[in-house]
């Protein structure tokens, strides 16, 4: 869970970085979709880096939700009885992991449907133009709220997920805890704001 999780983390940074060009005009954003389907050229076809780059992705949230059901088993079986006070153990975003999961889940169908296929794009999905399908998409109150719920989500299962992992893989310490969880609040604050200030830009005529 821990290495699928952090390399989910690593593709959220470099799409956060790649829709932020948004904020440079139409003409830098279209070039770099079209550069996302061009790399490796002429060694390899176009398309083909992006293709395995969606496997890989594929394969990682894939992983990461085997591991989160094997782990909640692993869980159930090892307490059998429940406790006997209910008073919440854990913080907000730990017990909400589970369906921010599920949210983020059914948030990727939906964001593939209509930025990638065109399928549930409000209006004219532009094929070579995803600037104009970006603003397209945030012009509409139901494009706003979902992604703006689900970017609430995936800051909350960073904030949790990137400080477990740092445990999980060995690097966290009594002396070192504090740094650690700093450095989750930093990263899931810094990628939520990044990806909630594309609508946000549009919203208020910033992008259009």
């Amino acid at each position: 869970m821990a290495v699928s999780g952090l390399v989910m983390l690593g593709f959220l940074v470099a799409h956060v970085a790649g829709n932020l060009k948004v904020f440079f005009g139409p003409e830098e954003f279209n070039a770099y979709g079209h550069w996302l389907r061009t790399v490796g050229a002429p060694v390899l076809h176009h398309g083909w880096a992006l293709w395995a780059l969606r496997l890989v992705l594929l394969a990682a949230v894939a992983a990461h939700g085997v591991s989160a059901y094997q782990l909640s088993r692993r869980a159930a079986r090892a307490r059998p009885t429940g406790y006997v006070h209910r008073r919440a153990r854990t913080g907000y975003a730990t017990r909400t992991m589970r369906w921010g999961g599920v949210i983020l889940l059914l948030f990727l169908v939906w964001h593939i449907l209509d930025l990638t296929t065109g399928t549930a794009h409000p209006g004219g999905f532009e094929q070579g133009r995803p600037y104009q399908n970006v603003v397209d998409t945030f012009s509409t109150w139901y494009g706003n709220a979902v992604y703006l719920l689900a970017m609430g989500a995936v800051g909350l299962h960073v904030r949790h997920g990137l400080w477990s992992a740092a445990q999980t893989l060995g690097a966290g310490s009594p002396a070192r805890d504090r740094a650690l969880r700093a450095a989750a609040d930093a990263t899931a604050l810094v990628l939520t704001a990044g990806f909630v200030s594309v609508p946000v830009a549009v919203m208020t005529g910033v992008v259009s």
